[in-house]
């Protein structure tokens, strides 16, 4: 009697079978770049779980898809960073619109969650 190999292609399975019905496509829409001295209003996609990078330094980033003045954009944030955490905390409440206030630059730069009157 020959031996039953374990079955560990169940996701390549499902896999090829997204792959048939899904168009495949590497490219992500357009970063949203947050400046100093600037807000902005995007609305988060919260349909799917956000993907993640990691850096060669093993800074894990979030690619969190937003929407940005009629425009799909891709807003990349550490999972360190205190803005991903009140994106998700408001985001389990219900909330997907975002006005955020940026200041600083590079490594002092800080973000604050601005509430629309």
């Amino acid at each position: 009697m020959a031996e039953e190999k374990p079955k560990i292609t169940d996701w390549l399975e499902e896999e090829a079978k997204a792959i048939q019905t899904k168009e495949i496509s590497n490219e992500l829409p357009p970063s949203l770049k947050l400046e100093s001295g600037k807000v902005y209003k995007f609305k988060v996609d919260f349909s799917e779980k956000f993907n993640f990078w990691t850096s060669p330094e093993g800074i894990i980033k979030a690619i969190i898809p937003v929407e940005h003045k009629g425009e799909k954009k891709t807003l990349w944030l550490n999972k360190r960073n205190p803005l991903y955490r009140e994106i998700v905390t408001r985001g389990l409440n219900g909330q997907n619109e975002f006005v955020v206030s940026v200041t600083g630059i590079q490594k002092d730069t800080k973000y604050t969650l601005v509430n629309e009157d």
